[in-house]
């Protein structure tokens, strides 16, 4: 099997509103986009990201990049086990080789993905093409097919883009947590004139936009759409969270019974809420926030 679509995900993924004061006196509708429910292993916006790359791979291997906790390292993973195809993630920090796997790379070998450490520098300069070349070497991937960290190339960005076409005339503003840019390039395109797509970066630098801008280049010819991004909601980096972050996921679990991914998705409501209170948003705004992942279960 190597075609997605056998996997029968659920889309257009469901569109909830939530009742919460918080965000209601200040006029503001708060809708969830459940694109956690696209798919039980291949979760939210990795689905929108590697069902083009996999179609694209035909069958042949696939190689991608991640650190120790990488979600889009865990989807790869999944996906290989449930489509038959061969992968290998090369992972960031070569002292982690021979230590014990961490429960996210321990599920990824368990869905046998072979996997490859490199130092950091090496890692860094992973979009090298030199570099590349002896990475896939060291690695006995030479044939394979490359998907870049986090997924987020042009065939990603184009799948993402019908997340925002399913969105459209339903949404003013569309939220969505960021790590490589890649599925906050697609939304914007996809959305209707006049609405905003908003990207809540989960990694401190201020390296996005540029980034983002290349995407849509490379994906459409030129940038597209409405979009800025907050980066104030990294919460001192990516895998970091505080007590305030983790005492409002739970606050947010309680009123809605929906558990929050802490990577992600807690920074985008977090971020949304913070926004919502310093009258980000006029009254009447339809404020969508897209719920990409789920919490991680060892």
């Amino acid at each position: 099997m190597t075609d997605p679509a056998d996997l029968r995900p659920r889309l257009p993924s469901p569109l909830h509103e939530v009742s919460d004061d918080r965000f209601a006196r200040h006029g503001v509708r708060l809708l969830l986009k459940r694109d956690d429910l696209i798919h039980p292993e291949l979760v939210g916006n990795k689905w929108r990201k590697l069902a083009p790359n996999l179609e694209a791979a035909a069958g042949r291997p696939i190689v991608t990049f991640g650190g120790a906790y990488s979600n889009h390292l865990r989807a790869t993973a999944a996906a290989g086990r449930l489509l038959d195809l061969p992968t290998v993630g090369v992972v960031r920090g070569d002292e982690l080789a021979g230590r014990p796997l961490n429960p996210s790379l321990a599920r990824c070998a368990a869905d046998g993905m072979r996997l490859h450490f490199v130092d950091r520098t090496t890692y860094r300069r992973k979009t090298d093409p030199g570099t590349l070349a002896a990475v896939l070497r060291e690695a006995g991937a030479e044939d394979a097919y490359v998907v870049p960290e986090g997924g987020s190339n042009a065939a990603a960005v184009l799948g993402c883009r019908a997340l925002g076409a399913e969105l459209r005339g339903r949404a003013d503003v569309a939220a969505v947590a960021c790590g490589t840019g890649g599925t906050l390039a697609g939304l914007a395109a996809g959305l209707a004139p006049g609405a905003l797509a908003l990207g809540i970066p989960v990694l401190k630098g201020g390296f996005l936009d540029a980034g983002i801008r290349t995407l849509q280049t490379e994906a459409f010819g030129s940038p597209r759409g409405d979009w800025r991004l907050e980066e104030r909601f990294h919460f001192g980096g990516y895998a970091r969270t505080t007590p305030a972050l983790d005492a409002f996921a739970e606050d947010f679990e309680r009123r809605h019974g929906l558990p929050l991914e802490r990577l992600y998705v807690a920074k985008l409501l977090y971020a949304l809420f913070t926004l919502t209170e310093e009258g980000a948003f006029p009254p009447g705004t339809r404020l969508a926030a897209v719920v990409t992942g789920a919490p991680f279960e060892a």
